[in-house]
C-alpha cells in the first residue's frame, strides 16, 4: 500500500456543505480500498492565484494509503465534481504526524486576528474611559468655576452690605 496526500481545494461558495462532501469523498476513498489517517479541514483561504473567477477556495488535506490502481478511478470519479475547482494527489514516503503548515498558519491567522479584535476592544474601553474622565474633570472644573462665581456674589453681597 502507498501513502498519499491529497489536497482538495473546494468552490468557497459551497463552504456550508463541506460536511456532505467529505462524508461522500470518505466513502469514495473507502469502497475504493483507500484508509483516511487524517483529515484537516484547513478552511477559506485566499488562492494564489484566480480559478475559474474565484480568488478564495476552502482547502481540505487528507493523509491516505492505498493501491495506485484504485486513486486513477478515485481521480476519474472526483475530475467532473463541481465542488472541487483543484485537487492533488502526492505520493509520500511517510505520513508526518503533524498538523500541516497551512492548518497553523490558519489557527495562528484565527487568534491573530482574536487577539486583534480583543486589543480594538480594550483601546476602545480605555477611549471610553479617557472621555469619561474628561467628563468628571469637565464637570468638577465647571462645579468649582460656579462655586467661585458664588463665592465672588457671596462676597460682593457682604461688601455692599457692609458698605450700609
Amino acid at each position: 500500500m502507498r501513502k498519499y496526500e491529497a489536497i482538495i481545494i473546494l468552490n468557497p461558495n459551497l463552504s456550508s456543505k463541506v460536511d456532505n462532501f467529505l462524508k461522500d469523498f470518505e466513502k469514495l476513498l473507502k469502497d475504493n480500498s483507500f484508509n483516511i489517517l487524517k483529515t484537516e479541514d484547513i478552511g477559506r483561504r485566499q488562492l494564489a492565484y484566480s480559478i475559474n473567477n474565484h480568488n478564495k477556495g476552502h482547502y481540505l488535506i487528507f493523509n491516505i494509503e492505498g493501491d495506485s490502481l484504485k486513486l486513477s478511478e478515485v481521480e476519474n470519479k472526483i475530475k467532473y465534481n463541481d465542488t472541487i475547482i483543484r485537487y492533488l494527489f502526492i505520493s509520500v514516503k511517510e505520513h508526518s504526524g503533524e498538523d500541516s503548515q497551512l492548518l497553523i498558519d490558519s489557527k495562528n491567522k484565527n487568534n491573530d486576528s482574536e487577539s486583534e479584535e480583543n486589543l480594538d476592544k480594550k483601546a476602545q474601553e480605555k477611549v471610553n474611559i479617557k472621555s469619561d474622565d474628561s467628563s468628571v474633570k469637565e464637570n468638577e472644573a465647571s462645579q468649582v468655576k460656579e462655586n467661585s462665581e458664588e463665592n465672588a456674589s457671596n462676597n460682593k453681597n457682604e461688601t455692599e452690605q457692609d458698605d450700609e
